[in-house]
């Protein structure tokens, strides 16, 4: 009788986890492909809460596609940008961390010296190239011999510059190198021709291979006349707005991590400001330090490498919303040519585990200064 019982008991155990797992085989595969590829748990949480919010078809693209994170966050933004301040609080947190995720795969790079000449490469290795002003394509070796012989580069699986369009250009050429590591370097176009009967493209041999890592922040070019204000209290106050005006100042580039501001007069070294100014009508204010300051005697100007230690995060959201919108045709063709070689990566079994660590720059300690620093008479000369 109590043996009937146990095996039914079992029989009910094995049924519910059956149940359970097909309720939750999606999400469960998910934790476990993104435990097996060495992302930490928190990424992974990160991740799945942004497949869930936009509705992903297939949420283990996050893993490996910039295209389809870059999408998912877009849809975020809207979706958060519809509610009003309260409600989008939610998404704004989660936009934030998804922030965080992209800078932190963009710079993922390994310590290992790796190789120095395109005379390593295999035939069959693909390569993505940028072409100035065309955007960029791809390609792989065909044969590595005198010089590199590489099939016609495509674009979407269609060639859309022609093989003597191609003829004495030089190219930046990106690749992961199977088990290793990206890699990026310049190469002219000296012939072409065909290589058993394929259309193909000769270029000289590089001794100067680059190892790739993307940016701890990506700035973008700007013009924006905002305030500065020394901070004088020891422990700032995040939630405050100045009303009145401060030390007029033009903010030539930005990233949610710094600036790099223009002013009148001398400026000094280990300051701490705060920075206020607008983008599309919303006020941004940045708390933190002026790093290293650059006097031009001249002009009577100077140029501040300012070091954000505090941003709001809806405040941060809207500074890379505009960073990576603001971006050069140049520097996303870069980025475009990163992010698909991040896709061959995802392909190579065989890669190395990436550390799943953030690298979060700590904010130094600013001795007090003795006295009160000055800056000359608000203002922005000679601009």
């Amino acid at each position: 009788m109590y043996s009937i019982i146990g095996v039914i008991t079992v029989i009910v155990f094995f049924l519910l986890l059956g149940a359970i797992y097909t309720a939750f085989k999606t999400k469960i595969k998910f934790f476990v492909s993104g435990m097996d590829s060495g992302f930490s748990f928190a990424d992974i949480t990160t991740l799945w809460e942004a497949a869930e919010y936009t509705g992903l078809e297939n949420p283990n693209s996050l893993y490996y596609s910039m295209p389809a994170l870059t999408k998912c966050m877009e849809r975020i933004s809207t979706t958060a940008q519809s509610m009003d301040q309260n409600s989008a609080k939610s998404y704004q947190f989660l936009l934030s961390k998804l922030f965080d995720y992209r800078t932190k795969i963009q710079n993922e790079s390994d310590s290992k010296k790796g190789m120095q000449t395109t005379l390593s490469l295999d035939q069959g290795q693909k390569l993505r190239i940028i072409l100035p002003g065309q955007g960029v394509f791809t390609s792989e070796i065909m044969n590595n011999g005198k010089q590199l012989v590489i099939s016609i580069p495509k674009k979407k699986d269609l060639i859309e510059v022609p093989a003597n369009m191609w003829l004495h250009k030089t190219l930046t050429i990106y690749l992961w190198r199977k088990g290793d590591a990206r890699y990026v370097f310049d190469s002219a176009v000296t012939q072409t021709g065909l290589y058993l009967g394929a259309p193909c493209l000769f270029i000289n041999h590089s001794n100067n291979l680059v190892r790739t890592q993307k940016r701890k922040a990506v700035r973008a070019k700007c013009e924006i006349y905002g305030y500065l204000y020394i901070i004088k209290e020891k422990i700032a106050d995040y939630h405050a707005v100045e009303t009145h005006n401060g030390y007029k100042c033009l903010i030539e580039d930005i990233s949610e991590s710094g600036a790099l501001i223009r002013i009148g007069g001398k400026g000094l070294s280990n300051v701490q400001i705060k920075l206020q100014f607008n983008i599309q009508n919303m006020l941004i204010v940045m708390f933190g330090t002026i790093k290293n300051s650059e006097f031009n005697p001249v002009k009577n100007e100077s140029l501040l490498h300012f070091e954000c230690t505090h941003i709001d995060q809806l405040m941060r959201n809207e500074v890379l919303s505009f960073v990576y919108n603001l971006l050069p045709q140049t520097e996303k063709e870069v980025m475009e040519a990163l992010s698909l070689t991040d896709e061959d990566l995802a392909s190579d079994v065989t890669a190395p585990k990436e550390s799943s660590e953030l690298d979060i720059p700590q904010a130094e300690e600013v001795p007090e200064e003795e006295h009160e620093p000055e800056f000359d008479e608000p203002q922005v000369s000679n601009i």
